[in-house]
C-alpha cells in the first residue's frame, strides 16, 4: 500500500517533499551486508521514525556514554526501507533530505554508498539520483555512536528527527536556496538560487508571491554554471510585523517555470521584523527595546529521548513560553527544523548555536575530531537552513572553547564569524567565553570576533568590561538559577547587557546530576567531578521532566513580566527533614508548592511569596502570621508548621489586591488524568502529553504521593513513554509501569494511523483504582 501510494503522490505536481517516515525496519548492532539491496530484513523490528534507540534502553552505571550520556546505551544500528518509483523518473532529480542523525551516518540506495554526515545534529541532503531505478529500490543507513565519549549531554542515537524524499525537475530552486530579509517592517527582498542540471541552455520565470501580489521575471540560465539568483523585492504597506506578542507569519511562494509549464515550486514562511544592537540602545526588535529573558535549551524531549516528533518540539517551546521566557538558546547544537518553527509561531528569541568545542577536545571523541574538515560546511548547514526563520535573533558558533588561551583562536573564531556573516549579514554573531581562572581580560580579541558577546556566569565582570571597551555589548549566555534577582538587575540596569540565559530552561537526560541537591552522606560534589550515578539527569531546569514548573520557574517570571502571575506560594523543604540538605552550584533549596510535611510538626518551616505587591500578608488556618514588605520581589516567613491552609495576600496602599492559598492535601485516594489535547491526527505522528496525578478526597494533589502506577493503551494510540521527574528513578521511560514522584508521572501516546478513539488505563497500584480518557485521532 505505501508504494503504490508513493507512486500516487509522484503523480501529482506537487511532490517536491513527501515525509519518508513510515516503514523502516530497524536493527541494533553492526550489520555491514545490511547494506545490499538484496538483504533480508524480514526478522528486523518495524517502526515509524523518529527513532532515538538509546532512550529504549535501561539505565546501566557501565554505559560507555556515562553520567554525560545519562547511563544509557549507545552503539551501531541499522535503518533500511524499501520504496517505489514511478516509471518516468528520467530527467529527474531524487534527494533524500535527513533533518539529523546521530551520527556517523552512512547512506546506501541498492548496495551503493550515497552519502552521510558525520555531525549528528546537521541537517544534510543526499542526491540518490545516480542509484534509483524505476519500481523497487532501498536504503540501508548505517549510525554509528559506538565512539564514546562524544557529547557532554544526551545525544540520543539513530534517525531522530525527520526524513523527506524529495522529487525535483534538473531545473529546480536549489536546496536551501531562497533568502528572505527584511530590512524594514514592510518591505521584504526575497533571493531565490536556481540551478540548472541540464546540458542545455534555459530560460524560465521566475515568479515569486507575498501577502497576495506577485513580482515575475524571465532568466537564463546557462547549462553546468554556477547557480543563478533571482532578486524581487516587495513593498507590503499593510502587513504586520513578528514578535514575542505578535508572532505574524507569512509565506513566498516562488514558482520556476519554463514555456508556461510548472519545473518547480517552493514556499518559505518568515516575518516582518527588524532587529538592531548597540551598547548605548541594548538590542531592539522591530525599532523598540527588548529585554532579553532567556533559557538555555539541549535538544533532548524529556523522556522521550532525543527523538524530535513535532508535537514535543510544540509543546517543549508550550512549555517554556508559559514559563514566562521570551528567549532560548539552543545550546550547543543545531536544532530541529520544528522547534525553530515552533518558536516562530509561538514568539519565542532563538540563539541559534552550531558547537560545543572547536579544535581541542571537552571528550574523547566529540566535534575536535570534525572540526578542520566539517566546520564550514556544518556552519553553512545551519545558516542556510535557518536564515528564514524570524525567531532567530542570532548565531552562536561555540560555548567556552578549550584552547581559549592560544592566539591562533583569534584568527579560528574570525573565520567562524565571518562566514555567518557571508551567509546572513542580517544577524549579529556570538560565542559563549568562560574563563575557570583569574584570566579573563587577556580573552578581549577573542571577544572582538563578535557582534555580541556571550558571557557564562561572569557577567559581574561587565561593569569592569564596560569601562574598559565600552562598545562592547553583552548577553549572559548562561547563568546559575538561584542568581535571578542579580540577573535580572544587571539586564535592567545597563543597556550593553541585553540579556540573561539561565541554566537551564528545562531538565534534561544526561550530564547526569546538575543542579541537584543530596543530603550528608550521600556522593558529595558537582556532576563534573565524578559519576553520580543513579542520577541520570539534570535538575537545574525551571520546568522538570513532567512539564512542571518549579517554584524558581515562577519567581524568575515575575521578575521579568509584568503581565501575568502575581502571587505565589513556595515551601522550602527544612534542613534535616529527610536529611541535612547539600545543594550545588546549578541548584536552588528543595522548594515546593506543597504545605505537606507530616512529622514536623510544631517545628519551625520557611515560607517564601513571591509578590508583584508592595507588601504581603500571611495566614495560617485564618489566623494572621504577620505582613512583611516585599524585597527582590519576595516576602521570607519562618512559622511552626502546623497542616491547614496558608493564604498569602497581595497588599498595595493597604487593600488587598489578590490573594492565593496552600492546602495540605490528605491521603491520596484516586488518580486524576489530564491530557494537553484530547483530539490528535492520526498519521502516526502526533502525540498526546497526559498528566497523572494522585488526589486525595477533596481533589486536591497530593505532593507526596509515590504510589506504583500501570498503563495501559489502546485503540487508535499506543503507549510512547511514562516517567516521573526524580532524576534519580532506575525505571525505564519505555516501562508500562512506574512510581510517581512528588504526586505526578507523564505519560506520552502516539497515534498510530488508526482512525477513532484511543484508550487510555491508569491503575494505582496498591488501592485497586483505575481511571480511563479516551482520545479522538482524527
Amino acid at each position: 500500500m505505501c508504494a503504490l501510494l508513493m507512486l500516487a503522490v509522484f503523480a501529482s505536481a506537487s511532490s517536491r517533499k513527501q515525509l519518508f517516515n513510515e516503514g523502516w525496519k530497524f536493527q541494533l548492532g553492526d550489520t555491514p551486508e545490511a547494506k545490499a539491496g538484496t538483504f533480508d530484513d524480514k526478522a528486523w523490528r518495524t517502526l515509524t521514525l523518529p527513532h532515538d534507540w538509546s532512550i529504549e534502553g535501561r539505565f546501566d552505571k557501565e554505559a560507555p556514554a556515562g553520567n554525560d550520556g545519562g547511563y544509557l546505551p549507545t552503539g551501531i544500528g541499522w535503518y533500511r526501507k524499501t520504496f517505489e518509483l514511478p516509471k518516468d523518473i528520467n530527467g529527474k532529480k531524487f534527494q533524500l533530505y535527513f533533518e539529523g542523525v546521530y551520527m556517523h551516518s552512512e547512506v546506501y540506495i541498492n548496495g551503493e554508498h550515497a552519502g552521510g554526515w558525520p555531525y549528528g545534529y546537521s541537517s544534510f541532503f543526499v542526491d540518490i539520483t545516480p542509484y534509483i531505478k524505476a519500481g523497487e529500490n532501498t536504503i540501508a543507513v548505517r549510525v554509528d555512536n559506538s565512539k564514546q565519549k562524544n557529547c557532554r549531554w544526551y545525544s540520543g542515537s539513530g534517525i531522530y528527527r525527520n526524513v523527506w524524499l524529495m522529487q525535483t525537475d534538473l531545473v529546480h530552486v536549489a536546496n536551501w536556496g531562497v533568502q528572505i530579509t527584511t530590512p524594514d517592517l514592510h518591505t521584504a527582498i526575497v533571493k531565490t538560487t536556481i540551478e540548472n542540471e541540464t546540458s542545455e541552455k534555459k530560460t524560465v520565470e521566475v515568479r515569486t508571491e507575498i501577502a497576495g501580489r506577485t513580482i515575475s521575471g524571465t532568466v537564463e540560465l546557462l547549462p553546468d554554471a554556477a547557480p543563478t539568483v533571482v532578486e524581487h523585492t516587495f513593498n507590503l504597506p499593510d502587513v504586520q510585523p513578528w514578535s514575542p506578542d505578535t508572532p505574524n507569519l507569512y509565506t513566498a511562494h516562488i514558482t520556476v517555470s519554463e514555456d508556461g509549464k510548472e519545473k518547480d515550486t517552493v514556499e518559505e514562511t518568515f516575518g516582518f521584523r527588524t532587529i538592531a544592537w548597540s551598547a548605548e540602545e541594548g538590542f531592539t526588535l522591530n525599532n523598540k527595546p527588548l529585554l532579553l529573558n532567556g533559557a538555555c535549551v539541549h535538544h533532548d524531549n524529556g523522556i522521550l529521548g532525543a527523538a524530535a516528533y513535532d508535537r514535543a518540539e510544540y509543546y517543549r517551546v508550550e512549555l517554556l513560553k508559559k514559563a514566562g521566557f521570551n528567549a532560548l538558546r539552543t545550546s550547543h547544537n543545531i536544532p530541529s527544523e520544528t522547534f525553530l518553527r515552533a518558536c516562530d509561531e509561538l514568539g519565542m528569541l532563538v540563539i541559534d548555536e552550531s558547537f560545543d568545542g572547536w579544535r581541542e577536545a571537552k571528550n574523547t571523541h566529540d566535534y575536535h575530531e570534525l572540526f578542520d574538515e566539517w566546520w564550514s560546511r556544518d556552519v553553512e548547514a545551519m545558516v542556510l537552513r535557518d536564515r528564514n526563520h524570524p525567531s532567530i535573533f542570532c548565531w552562536s558558533v561555540g560555548n567556552e572553547v578549550i584552547e581559549r588561551k592560544k592566539i591562533e583562536i583569534v584568527t579560528t573564531a574570525r573565520k567562524l564569524a565571518s562566514l555567518c556573516r557571508k551567509l546572513d549579514y542580517t544577524r549579529p554573531v556570538t560565542s559563549a567565553l568562560a574563563a575557570w581562572d583569574n584570566d579573563w581580560e587577556i580573552y578581549d580579541p577573542l571577544a572582538e570576533a563578535f557582534d555580541i558577546v556571550g558571557y557564562n556566569y561572569l557577567i559581574h565582570k561587565s561593569e569592569g568590561d564596560h569601562q574598559r571597551v565600552p562598545s562592547r555589548i553583552m548577553m549572559q549566555t548562561e547563568s546559575y538559577p538561584n542568581d535571578a534577582w542579580k540577573n535580572f538587575r544587571k539586564v535592567q540596569d545597563y543597556p550593553y547587557i541585553i540579556g540573561d540565559f539561565v541554566w537551564t530552561g528545562m531538565d534534561y537526560i544526561g550530564e547526569s546530576g546538575i543542579g541537584r541537591w543530596y543530603y550528608e552522606g550521600d556522593v558529595p560534589g558537582e556532576h563534573y567531578e565524578r559519576p553520580l550515578y543513579p542520577w541520570h539527569a539534570s535538575y537545574c531546569g525551571d520546568i522538570d521532566l513532567t512539564g512542571l514548573r518549579k517554584p524558581i520557574s515562577h519567581y524568575r517570571s515575575m521578575l521579568w513580566n509584568a503581565e501575568g502571575e502575581h502571587l505565589y506560594l513556595a515551601v522550602k523543604e527544612p534542613d534535616g527533614y529527610r536529611g541535612k540538605v547539600k545543594t550545588t552550584l546549578w541548584g536552588t533549596w528543595p522548594t515546593f508548592e506543597s504545605w505537606n510535611w507530616e512529622g514536623h510538626e510544631g517545628k519551625p518551616i520557611e515560607m517564601e511569596v513571591y509578590s508583584h505587591y508592595p507588601s504581603v500578608r500571611l495566614y495560617l488556618n485564618e489566623q494572621l502570621i504577620g505582613e512583611k514588605n516585599t524585597e527582590e520581589m519576595k516576602a521570607v516567613f519562618s512559622l511552626p508548621y502546623t497542616p491547614g491552609t496558608l493564604k498569602a495576600e497581595g497588599i498595595r496602599e493597604g487593600k488587598v489586591m489578590e490573594s492565593k492559598t496552600l492546602e495540605t492535601a490528605g491521603t491520596p485516594v484516586d488518580i486524576r488524568l489530564t491530557p494537553d489535547r484530547a483530539r490528535i491526527h492520526r498519521d502516526g505522528q502526533d502525540l498526546s502529553f497526559i498528566l497523572i496525578e494522585a488526589i486525595d478526597a477533596e481533589g486536591r494533589t497530593v505532593p507526596i504521593a509515590d504510589n506504583a502506577l500501570t498503563v495501559r493503551v489502546s485503540g487508535a494510540a499506543s503507549f510512547l513513554a511514562l516517567g516521573n521527574a526524580d532524576i534519580k528513578d532506575e525505571d525505564a521511560y519505555t516501562d508500562t509501569s512506574h512510581r510517581m514522584w512528588k504526586g505526578r508521572a507523564l505519560l506520552v501516546i502516539r497515534s498510530n494511523g488508526k482512525k477513532g478513539k484511543a484508550n487510555i488505563r491508569v491503575t494505582l497500584e496498591g488501592m485497586n483504582k483505575t481511571r480511563s480518557v479516551q482520545i479522538q485521532a482524527e
